[in-house]
């Protein structure tokens, strides 16, 4: 009897975001919250594509995340309800008075966790910089701050 053949992955085909792991780093975990706890570099401006990943990644660690909350003018679309492995996560978008370079993580009686969005095109040098600088315990900036600090230290090659 002949085993069945499936689709084999080639080293040249990349799955989609939602497959793939979250670029994620976060401030140690027994350092004071600062402004962000650290920082998300997601692969696309899909929210629905990109946050399974990032949920994934919390629930096993942290606990499982609930809601989120963004400022509207993060993502192209804004729904409501992200489905994601195993349950849903409800949406709050905000206009105003929220950083619109956070996303805001809330786990059912463990808290929340501000994370900086690293913008998807971002080169890797920079983005790498920004991901170290939003988990660096010894920096208080605001999402916002991050991404106009390293505007200003990037160097003309790391477009």
């Amino acid at each position: 009897m002949n085993a069945p053949i499936g689709q084999c992955a080639s080293p040249d085909r990349i799955p989609p975001s939602s497959l793939r792991p979250a670029r994620l780093t976060l401030r140690p975990p027994a350092f004071p919250p600062g402004p962000v706890s650290g920082a998300w570099w997601p692969r696309s401006d899909d929210l629905s594509a990109e946050l399974p990943a990032l949920v994934e990644a919390f629930d096993r660690s942290w606990g499982r995340v609930t809601r989120i909350a963004a400022h509207r003018s993060a993502w192209p679309q804004a729904p409501c309800d992200l489905p994601v492995t195993g349950h849903t996560v409800r949406a709050a978008w905000f206009t105003s008075g929220f950083d619109p370079h956070a996303i805001r993580l809330f786990a059912y009686g463990v808290g929340r966790r501000d994370l900086l969005i690293v913008p998807p095109g971002t080169g890797t040098a920079t983005a790498g910089r920004l991901m170290t600088a939003a988990a660096d315990p010894a920096l208080r900036l605001t999402a916002s701050a991050l991404l106009l600090d390293a505007g200003r230290s990037r160097p003309a090659r790391d477009i």
